[in-house]
C-alpha cells in the first residue's frame, strides 16, 4: 500500500515538474500593457522592460527590488536612460527583498496607478512562481502577462529548475490552504 502511494506521489511530482517547464516564461511580442513590473536578480530583465517602454507597448515602468544604494541616475547612466523617459515613466521600488516581496511592492504601484494590466519581466525559470505571486498580490481585477526573458544557452540548470520547482510547489499549497 505504502509503494503506491509513494509511486502516486512520485507520478504527480513529475507531471508537475513537466508541467512547470511547459510554463516557462517567452517572450511576448506586440502585445500592449498598461505598465511594465521588471524584477531584479537577473540579465536582460531592465534591458527588455526598456524595449517594451521605449518601443510604447505600456506607458509606465516600475523596476522592483532595487538595492537601496541604487540612485536613479546611476540606472539612468548605467542602461543609457535619457532624463526625459527617466523622469516621466520609470519608478524604483527599494522595498522588494524576494518575489513575494517584489509581488507585494508592485500589486501597491499598480492600485496607486489604476492599472488593469501589468506586463512582468523575469527569467524565464522564474516567471511561473513569479507571475504567481503577483496575480495573487494584485487581486482578480487586474491582468498579469509573463514576458519571460531567455537565461540562455547552458542555463538554467537542472539544480535551479528543481529548487524553482519546489518554491514553487511550497508558494502554491501555502496559497491553496490560505497560508499566504
Amino acid at each position: 500500500m505504502i509503494w503506491r502511494v509513494a509511486l502516486l506521489v512520485l507520478v504527480a511530482w513529475a507531471l508537475g515538474f513537466a508541467f512547470f517547464l511547459l510554463s516557462l516564461g517567452k517572450p511576448l511580442d506586440n502585445r500592449k500593457t498598461d505598465a511594465i513590473v521588471v524584477l531584479t536578480g537577473g540579465s536582460g530583465r531592465i534591458d527588455r522592460g526598456l524595449a517594451v517602454l521605449r518601443a510604447g507597448d505600456a506607458r509606465r515602468m516600475l523596476v522592483s527590488g532595487v538595492d537601496p544604494d541604487v540612485r536613479p541616475v546611476e540606472l539612468a547612466v548605467q542602461f543609457k536612460i535619457d532624463r526625459k523617459l527617466m523622469a516621466c515613466c520609470i519608478d524604483l521600488g527599494w522595498q522588494a527583498v524576494d518575489t513575494r516581496s517584489n509581488a507585494d511592492e508592485t500589486a501597491k504601484w499598480v492600485q496607486h496607478h489604476g492599472y488593469k494590466s501589468v506586463r512582468l519581466v523575469t527569467t524565464d525559470w522564474h516567471m511561473p512562481r513569479a507571475r504567481m505571486e503577483l496575480a495573487n498580490a494584485i487581486g482578480g481585477d487586474v491582468e498579469v502577462i509573463g514576458d519571460g526573458v531567455r537565461s540562455g544557452p547552458n542555463s538554467p540548470g537542472w539544480g535551479v529548475l528543481f529548487r524553482e520547482y519546489h518554491k514553487y510547489l511550497v508558494r502554491r499549497v501555502a496559497l491553496w490552504v490560505g497560508a499566504g
